[in-house]
C-alpha cells in the first residue's frame, strides 16, 4: 500500500532536523522513529501515533482516532488518526508531539 507523501512531508517539517529521528518503511507505510522507537507513521492517508498505555484513553476520545489494528490484534498503545482530522497543522503537530514525547521516554534501541 502506498502512503501519503504529503502527510509524510508535513511530519518531516514538524520533526525538523532532530538527529534522534530516523525514517523506516514499516506496516506498508513510513515510520518515524526516535532513537529506534516508533513515534509516528503514515499508513495510506492515516497517521499512526504511539501514545503508550497511559495516553490511549485520552487519545481515543479525540476526533478521527481509533485503535491501531491491521492484523486483527489491536494495539491499544497505538492510535490511527483519519486524514480528515489532520487538516489543521496545529492538530497534526499535537499528535506528532505526543508520539515523539512517548517514544523519547523509552530506552534507545
Amino acid at each position: 500500500m502506498a502512503f501519503d507523501e504529503g502527510l509524510a512531508e508535513r511530519i518531516r517539517d514538524r520533526l525538523g532536523a532532530d538527529p534522534a529521528i530516523t525514517e523506516k518503511r514499516m506496516f506498508g507505510g513510513l515510520a518515524f522513529l526516535c532513537r529506534g522507537n516508533m513515534a509516528v507513521g503514515v499508513h495510506g492517508g492515516e497517521l499512526i501515533v504511539r501514545v503508550g498505555p497511559d495516553g490511549a484513553d485520552a487519545a481515543l476520545a479525540r476526533p478521527g482516532a481509533r485503535v491501531f489494528d491491521m492484523t486483527s490484534r489491536p494495539m491499544r498503545d497505538w492510535i490511527m488518526v483519519d486524514s480528515s482530522a489532520l487538516a489543521e497543522d496545529a492538530v497534526l503537530s499535537d499528535w506528532i508531539e505526543e508520539g515523539h514525547a512517548f517514544a523519547a521516554s523509552l530506552p534507545p534501541k
